[in-house]
């Protein structure tokens, strides 16, 4: 059952909505959504992409206010089909929402000859929330199991159940910063982001049910009736035992032989044993072991199998110093540097309801969200590049590239290494779970058509970067190729709009998925592909005073 449970503990987890890197929102203004490569902007959103090309502003008091609403759908299928290709999951195919509907952005500016002071707030992570209406692979593939295990026994032949999420990730960004002019050709900038994370969580998984002759039956029930049934096996075991100790070191056929039981009770715990994949060979102290770790294991997957549910928030918060360099060697020319140190987060679990997901050897139960648990969630250092060159006074080329020093940073990254419920998944380092640093690369166009209205578009390719240890139908990380066009108008000197609409086509990946059949305790694997796509609207006004 873990495989069913953990979906929530990583669908979330600061994910990147947009095209930036795994963790790390880069679409920071309606003008980025226009003309995706904004790494040399001279303009007022240059606080947060270039902000020591805010000495490139007029004199005075700058303000800038926008939102995107972004819209991604994920698709993930699995072709799971149980042991022997016989059995396997209801749904090959699930599909996933997230929505952004406001992804503000707000800049303020105060720029003299020398000198400029900026502040900033912004989603720099998260942003939106998901719905999983149909669950993800993971939630079914053990449910699934129900049926070939009770098969025989039972006379299972399907299984069904009701999983639910929903969840919202947001990772605010409020910085303030620095400029000042070295001379026309060089500028600097420091300052600081203070970054507040909250990841929330709602979910359930119900009704878990598998269709027998009789009709569609609890899972809890069956799983009590074959604990009851070993509890009573046991508890005949246990009686020989009882009236004389020596008697634990006979088998079945022995202890009839030697008329301590008859024929019938031979019968009904050598069937006992069989049902639970034990020789008719071990002796009755062995069978009393198997009859009540049956009964122990059976209950216990009975509680797994019941109704439940989760409310969890996660909170947090970090720092993050930047430093940036604006060059401009010439007229036509402008070169913007900046580099982010890494923010170092941990979320702490302040769980209202929480998911029990399984047992350890001795028994103490396994949740999915302690209370007070503690999870590392990192927003990695970002090295940006920009150029900016005007080709002639109405048109310039904007070229650009970020990279993420992913390796270094510690996403909190958990495996089930074993694939065992009874054990806890293990924290994995970055460098085991990252193929080669995010970068990005950017280009675009902007053409002024008067000296009111400009148009604009461009373009980002995103590598993958992770490996297949990192991807997984809970998180996932695939290469990007980012389209986004517009324009701007200025109302006038004081007054401009930006609008400009983005579209993110994702890669998609494919991987093998080990999975641990419950009944027999093989490997069986299954094919997984991963999917998304990412619209995005923007609008924003920018202002001098």
């Amino acid at each position: 059952m873990r495989k069913i449970l953990t979906f929530i503990a990583a669908i979330l987890i600061t994910g990147s909505l947009f095209a930036g890197g795994l963790v790390t929102n880069t679409n920071q203004s309606a003008s980025w959504v226009r003309l995706p490569a904004r790494n040399a902007s001279i303009g007022i959103d240059a606080v947060y992409y270039n902000p020591a090309g805010l000495m490139k502003l007029e004199n005075g008091f700058h303000v800038s206010l926008s939102n995107q609403s972004v819209f991604q759908s994920r698709k993930i299928t699995n072709d799971y089909a149980g042991p022997g290709g016989t059995f396997g999951l209801n749904n090959h195919a699930f599909d996933g929402e997230v929505k952004a509907l406001a992804f503000p952005d707000v800049y303020a500016v105060y720029k003299m000859d020398k000198l400029a002071f900026s502040v900033g707030f912004s989603p720099v992570g998260g942003g939106g929330s998901a719905k999983y209406e149909q669950g993800l692979p993971s939630f079914g593939m053990s449910p699934s199991d129900l049926v070939p295990s009770l098969a025989a026994s039972q006379g299972a032949t399907a299984y069904r159940m009701n999983a639910y999420f929903e969840g919202s990730s947001t990772f605010l960004g409020f910085q303030a910063g620095i400029s000042y002019k070295i001379n026309d050709m060089i500028s600097i900038a420091a300052g600081l982001r203070y970054v507040t994370a909250e990841n929330t969580y709602a979910g359930s998984l119900t009704g878990i049910e598998v269709q027998l002759p009789s009709g569609w039956t609890k899972a809890t029930t069956i799983m009590t009736g074959i604990a009851a049934s070993a509890s009573g096996a046991a508890v005949s075991t246990s009686a020989i035992i009882t009236a004389n100790a020596a008697y634990g070191n006979l088998t079945l056929a022995q202890a009839q032989a030697a008329t301590i039981i008859n024929a019938t009770q031979r019968a009904q715990l050598e069937g006992g044993l069989t049902s639970f994949g034990s020789p008719t060979t071990v002796t009755i102290a062995q069978a009393d072991a198997v009859f009540k770790g049956a009964a122990a294991k059976y209950t216990a997957t009975s509680t797994l199998l019941a109704d439940q549910s989760a409310d969890v928030a996660q909170n947090g918060t970090g720092f993050a110093p930047f430093l940036s360099i604006n060059l401009s060697p010439s007229e036509n020319l402008n070169i913007g540097i900046k580099y982010e140190m890494i923010t170092k987060l941990d979320l702490k679990n302040k769980t209202t309801k929480d998911l029990l997901i399984g047992y350890t050897a001795t028994g103490t139960p396994i949740t999915m969200f302690p209370d007070g648990a503690m999870t590392r969630n990192d927003m990695p250092a970002l090295l940006s590049i920009g150029v900016d060159y005007k080709l002639s006074s109405a048109l310039k080329l904007s070229l650009g590239s970020n990279y993420f020093f992913d390796k270094s940073a510690d996403y909190g990254h958990k495996v089930d290494a074993d694939l065992n419920s009874a054990t806890p998944t293990t924290h994995i380092d970055n460098k085991d779970i990252i193929a080669s640093n995010g970068m990005t690369l950017q280009a675009g166009l902007e053409y002024n058509i008067s000296e009111k209205l400009l148009v604009s578009g461009g373009y980002i390719w995103a590598n993958k970067g992770v490996n297949s240890k990192y991807q997984s139908d809970l998180t996932y990380g695939l290469g990007t190729q980012t389209f986004g066009a517009g324009g701007a108008y200025k109302f006038s000197d004081k007054v401009m709009l930006n609008l400009g609409v983005g579209y993110t086509a994702y890669k998609k990946d494919t991987k093998t998925v080990d999975h641990i059949f419950s009944g027999t305790g093989a490997n069986i694997t299954s094919n997984e592909t991963y999917e998304k796509n990412t619209f995005m609207v923007g609008v924003g006004l920018d202002f001098r005073f």
